[in-house]
């Protein structure tokens, strides 16, 4: 390790908070009435206290700065500051630097409340040991001083941040500074400053401050259940809130997921009743199979992103093996090269019951060929995956299903998380 302590900025640096604050200052200005700047000058909102951004760029009195500072908190503090994501890279950083134990703290610009708030809500928290930010009766916070409020004594620190403003606090405050280029600010005004490094995006700052440091493998999970249980729905949820959080995500589905895939699923899942046997079904089933797996699945994984799949070869095990009464033993045979090659790291079984399932799932739309099967065959189904989950419950994690969307996402999103938390 380089440091002992790293001292991150927040806003351009942790995370791209930029829809968020333009947002919200688009609307304090019209509650003012004021004119909203171009584009251009909007841009520069993103970094300085907002109190000093209303003065300089659209010349308010402080008065006039704190009144618009009012409004903007009146639609940032309900749901405004939600409106943010952590940069890729930047969660296997901070992990990465804990693991080497560094001192991890955040001096921030951002009210000190809010900061904690969004620190919090995208799983940030464990990473950091100390953060400052302006109280609430602070209009303005000089970057220097926020920087020795969570600057340990006798450690080497390092500062990181994306604009000048964050270079000079560190400079200031008698520690080394890394430019991130990846943020909000001039990269120009930063190398001004001649920072003592600087990094074009988190993985290479990781690179500098970690000797050694190799990106981690990603994941891959699969989402299983009967038809309508709303594992399609709950992945997809899933994904926009680990996408939120700094994870890359790629989501995917079976049959599918890649061109040619997507042409078996075609066939596979028409709306008529082509006479297809149940061999071919699930021979297509597993040559759409090794197609994914080729095309999109094992490259995804190996280059870190987490792969969330609805449905895998657990479903061929349940609907050809189970209920098309083809047998485990010959479903496993068949996709023997994509048990051996891509076993899902974890499974998420949204549990619920055929019946209940597929009255959802008929009232939605139209059913496919497959969903037309009948009582007798998806009731197969459902205790065809009650037997996968007794037989693999260290993989197989099943969850109560039922509930509102919200209700569900709660537990499917907290089980996902644990698993690639780690």
């Amino acid at each position: 390790m380089l440091y002992d302590a790293v001292i991150f900025d927040l806003d351009g640096t942790l995370t791209d908070s930029k829809e968020g604050i333009l947002t919200c200052t688009r609307y304090a200005l019209d509650k003012m009435n004021w004119p909203v700047p171009d584009e251009e000058t909007l841009q520069k909102f993103l970094g300085p206290p907002l109190v000093d951004s209303f003065m300089r760029y659209c010349g308010m009195t402080e008065e006039q700065g704190r009144t618009g500072l009012d409004y903007y908190r009146e639609m940032y503090q309900p749901g405004g500051w939600k409106m943010n994501a952590v940069y890729p890279g930047i969660r296997e950083l901070l992990k990465e630097l804990k693991k080497r134990g560094a001192y991890v703290a955040v001096a921030t610009g951002k009210p000190q409340k809010n900061s904690e708030r969004i620190v919090e809500y995208f799983g940030l928290s464990p990473f950091i040991d100390a953060l400052a930010g302006p109280g609430e009766d602070e209009a303005h916070a000089d970057k220097k001083d926020l920087i020795a409020r969570v600057l340990p004594e006798g450690k080497k620190a390092i500062m990181i941040g994306d604009t000048a403003g964050d270079v000079k606090g560190g400079i200031d405050a008698g520690i080394d500074t890394m430019a991130a280029e990846w943020g909000y600010g001039s990269n120009a005004d930063m190398a001004a400053l001649r920072p003592t490094l600087t990094a074009k995006d988190p993985r290479e700052a990781a690179e500098l401050l970690c000797p050694g440091y190799k990106a981690p493998k990603g994941a891959f999970l699969t989402f299983e259940g009967v038809d309508g249980c709303g594992k399609t729905t709950q992945m997809k949820l899933c994904a926009e809130r680990l996408t939120s959080m700094g994870y890359t995500v790629v989501t995917t589905r079976e049959p599918g997921g890649c061109p040619l895939s997507e042409q078996i699923r075609g066939m596979l899942l028409s709306k008529e009743d082509n006479g297809m046997c149940a061999e071919t079904e699930a021979l297509l089933f597993a040559g759409a199979r090794a197609q994914h797996i080729h095309d999109v699945i094992l490259p995804a994984v190996e280059a870190g992103k987490i792969v969330l799949c609805d449905r895998f070869i657990d479903s061929s095990m349940v609907y050809q093996g189970a209920a098309r009464g083809l047998g485990y033993d010959w479903v496993r045979l068949i996709n023997r090269a994509a048990r051996e090659t891509c076993a899902p790291d974890r499974t998420f079984y949204i549990r619920m019951s055929h019946d209940e399932a597929l009255r959802r799932r008929g009232a939605a739309s139209q059913l496919d060929r497959i969903e037309r099967a009948g009582e007798t065959f998806f009731s197969e189904t459902e205790k065809a995956y009650e037997r996968l989950c007794r037989e693999e419950p260290g993989r197989i994690l099943s969850i109560d299903g039922n509930g509102t969307i919200g209700e569900v996402q709660q537990r499917v999103f907290a089980a996902v998380l644990n698993e690639i938390d780690r």
